[in-house]
């Protein structure tokens, strides 16, 4: 019984396997193509783990990935990996295409080879879970209601418009081929080991470091906000309950708007980072122009979630943010090494003055 990851050294997909891991004896392989957001040493404490198999490599890599399959012949396929950041896919969006788009038609296509080779009873076992994103949905007016598994797709973004078509070759695969795919779309996901060019990691980056926070437009973009560790544990039920063929949408119930997040983070830090002299965090809120076609707002309706698998996320916004800080103040020589001068030239030529 092995699980094959793909994108487990990034922020949820390296959270996952962490969580995966601390649960259960089952071996995870682990693809990962360790760009800028894929970081190894995420993953440091698994270096010695004989269940856990680093390997780095590209999903569109089809003869890599046929031969993974075959060697380690898995249960099931998670897939996180993808270009998630919308700034960058405004910036360049070719690589999300190739990533997003043909990456997983190239998972799929091989998952498709691979499975004639099982039994019939491990074929019937086999599950190619797909984790997407809420921002496929489009964006909502202030009196809508939340997104639902059967709300139209109506992608904005580049990132968006890249997932939105990896989602319906994962239903597509599935109706024609009769592959037995899983997809979940979650929404802001924050916690540990987020890359900070994210807000809630670039916000407490930035104000540990005495830096403006750039907060776009007005801040008052809503998001449903899910802690990683609750995500994790959501994809986890998926992948253990959930009907082939299914959606299953992942939310945190915490609707919060931009600047109140910034304000919350700025408020947590004054009481257990103060500065001196009676200085506020707050003074460092910058306000700077809104990117292109920036979604006004995300929710998530997860009662399907909840009434079939019987899921809930067990953190309150309130209490995932403390801990999502207060991991960040203990673990600075994590951030020290993902903050490269790549990551510090990109951040100033994006925000620029």
């Amino acid at each position: 019984m092995t699980l094959l990851v793909t994108g487990g050294a990034g922020f949820i997909g390296a959270n996952f396997v962490l969580d995966w891991l601390a649960d259960s004896q089952e071996p995870i392989v682990n693809l990962d193509k360790l760009t800028y957001a894929g970081n190894p040493d995420t993953l440091a404490s698994l270096q010695n783990d004989a269940r856990h198999t680093l390997v780095q490599g590209d999903i569109g890599d089809s003869r890599l990935v046929a031969d993974l399959l075959a060697r380690y012949q898995p249960r099931a396929v998670v897939n996180f990996a993808a270009e998630s950041h919308v700034d960058r896919s405004i910036a360049g969006p070719a690589e999300f295409m190739q990533t997003n788009v043909i990456g997983t038609f190239n998972l799929l296509e091989s998952v498709r080879a691979y499975l004639p080779n099982l039994t019939d009873a491990q074929r019937g076992a086999f599950r190619f879970l797909h984790v997407s994103t809420d921002e496929v949905y489009g964006t909502l007016a202030p009196e809508d209601p939340p997104f639902s598994e059967a709300t139209p797709y109506a992608p904005n973004s580049p990132y968006s418009a890249s997932k939105a078509a990896s989602d319906h070759l994962v239903r597509a695969w599935h109706h024609t081929y009769g592959l037995p795919v899983l997809t979940t779309n979650c929404s802001n996901n924050y916690g540990p080991y987020h890359f900070p060019e994210k807000l809630i990691p670039l916000v407490i980056h930035n104000a540990l470091a005495g830096k403006p926070l750039p907060v776009y437009g007005d801040g008052m973009q809503v998001r449903d906000w899910l802690y990683v560790k609750d995500h994790c544990s959501a994809i986890r039920r998926v992948l253990e309950a959930g009907k082939p063929g299914e959606t299953y949408n992942v939310g945190g119930w915490n609707e919060r708007a931009n600047i109140d997040v910034v304000k919350t983070i700025c408020a947590l830090l004054d009481a257990l980072r103060p500065l001196p002299q009676g200085r506020h965090y707050s003074d460092l809120i910058t306000f700077v122009k809104d990117r292109p076609g920036h979604d006004r707002r995300y929710a998530i309706d997860a009662r399907r979630l909840e009434r079939e698998l019987g899921w809930r996320p067990a953190e309150t916004f309130e209490t995932g943010i403390r801990k999502t800080v207060q991991w960040y103040l203990d673990n600075q020589d994590w951030v020290q090494g993902v903050t490269s001068g790549a990551y510090r030239n990109w951040v100033s030529r994006h925000y620029g003055a």
